[in-house]
């Protein structure tokens, strides 16, 4: 018996753990494992749970329509599964163990503990590459080393896509009678574990809703991405990240998705569809980074002497930019959107986390963790290396003295002041001259029902930057 560990890999297509194991003719079975005490411990937001848990119950429907069974094993931490996989093992004579890798720090030492657990009963494990277009450790330096710097990564990157190129391989096909499936919201345990397991309609599940939406974007706004993505009130993003982050789609159908699309595979910033692709090429520079130093999975920072920065853990300022109380429209639109919906704009992500940590001088860490807590597409990689890049601590070549002005970003990405009246309603029928400063036209009219800003931006920015020259002297 062959057995596939599916973990951040939910779907059938082009899944190399699960197109391994299908080859040939030996009984298959898969497995997901429901971990909520180690999920809690690693802040994921229960809308990411969910929407996990909803995916996990279509693959388990499909997978029983092909005759392949999925199992379901609740282990509470990593800690613990090792024993419990080598458990199942034994009960159901399985002889290897398919899965894609995983890159997290504790992921990692699980999957290693894994191996060395199942070695013991001659149980082979066979890992692959199901999260990157490239697997980390393919794209080096001409030293051999692996990148620390994005831009000449990403060259690196195309050359490689260039010589090794690849092939988006289709589903398993049917192995066997159809088998039953015992749908997740019927099954008690699930639910004691998880509570209600009711999923958000903004974000429904599936291999053939990813792909939709890919084709949607590819179709009407791809060739305007650059000029549409920073701005929130338009639907100019893909909005794929959850389904990228629970694996229902990988970043290689992207790629080859958009190659269809264009007919060629764009090179530079000259070609259309390069600005998205771009943006994929970033999703994969932080998983290598994550790699290449394990410590960023571990609170610390990828520039080690910004460690000693003097960073605030102010609590009442920290509830504040949570809950959309900063006084600024569109630090406030953003976080509120964040808190209601479990999503938010990536031009939004980058303004509010220079918000928190520029302007009131919070560490970055409370930010990252709190990010993981609401978002349905929260990753480490990509949610580390976003928070890393805005608080000056991460890899980006841009000085530190880069801290964004929320009202001007506003002013540029939210001219009409559109996105900010959606969701912060106080300001609902404020005129788009008042809106991204509204507190003068709020007090001629008497009314106190929004905020004043909590900092002066002006202040902040020049604390900021004198935070980070001091790691000089």
């Amino acid at each position: 018996m062959k057995l596939v560990w599916l973990r951040n890999d939910l779907r059938l297509a082009d899944n190399p753990a699960l197109r391994h194991a299908c080859a040939g003719d030996e009984p298959v079975a898969a497995l997901f494992i429901i971990s909520p005490t180690q999920w809690r411990q690693h802040k994921m937001a229960p809308i990411r749970q969910r929407f996990m848990l909803a995916q996990v119950d279509v693959l388990g429907r499909e997978l029983a329509a092909l005759g392949i069974p999925l199992h379901l094993l609740r282990v509470e931490t990593f800690a613990e599964v090792p024993a419990a996989l080598a458990n199942l093992c034994r009960e159901q004579g399985v002889t290897q163990l398919y899965a894609n890798q995983a890159i997290e720090i504790d992921e990692q030492r699980r999957d290693h503990a894994v191996s060395a657990a199942l070695a013991e009963q001659a149980v082979s494990c066979h890992w692959f590459n199901g999260c990157c277009v490239l697997p980390p450790g393919r794209v080096l330096t001409g030293s051999g080393e692996m990148f620390k710097v994005f831009t000449p990564f990403s060259r690196a990157w195309l050359k490689a896509l260039d010589e090794e190129g690849f092939v988006i391989h289709r589903a398993p096909a049917r192995r066997g009678e159809p088998l039953p499936w015992l749908p997740l919201a019927e099954r008690a345990w699930v639910d004691e574990a998880l509570g209600e397991l009711t999923v958000d309609p903004r974000w429904p599940v599936g291999e053939a809703e990813a792909l939709r939406r890919l084709n949607i974007f590819l179709e009407q706004a791809v060739l305007d991405y650059g000029e549409t993505q920073d701005f929130p009130a338009i639907a100019g993003t893909s909005v794929l990240s959850p389904y990228l982050a629970a694996g229902i789609i990988n970043p290689r159908q992207c790629v080859a998705a958009l190659q269809q699309r264009l007919g060629y595979r764009p090179q530079s910033k000259a070609q259309p569809g390069f600005v998205w692709l771009n943006e994929l090429i970033w999703r994969e520079f932080y998983r290598h980074l994550l790699v290449l130093i394990p410590t960023l999975s571990m609170n610390r920072p990828f520039k080690p002497e910004t460690a000693a920065l003097p960073w605030s853990w102010d609590p009442d300022a920290f509830a504040a930019w949570c809950e959309g109380r900063t006084g600024y429209p569109i630090v406030d639109a953003a976080m509120r959107c964040l808190n209601t919906t479990g999503w938010m704009h990536n031009r939004l992500r980058m303004i509010v986390a220079s918000f928190l940590t520029k302007d009131l001088h919070i560490h970055w860490r409370l930010g990252e963790d709190y990010f993981m807590s609401r978002l349905i597409d929260g990753d480490l990689a990509a949610n580390n290396g976003g928070w890393q890049w805005a608080a000056g601590t991460g890899a980006d070549a841009a000085p530190y003295f880069r801290v964004f002005n929320p009202t001007t970003q506003g002013q540029r990405f939210d001219p009409q002041g559109e996105f900010i009246r959606t969701w912060v309603t106080e300001l609902a029928d404020i005129p788009a001259a008042y809106v991204h400063q509204p507190h003068d036209w709020l007090r001629l009219k008497g009314r106190q029902d929004y905020p004043a800003p909590m900092v002066d931006h002006a202040v902040a920015r020049v604390r900021a930057i004198e935070m980070f020259r001091s790691l000089e002297k």
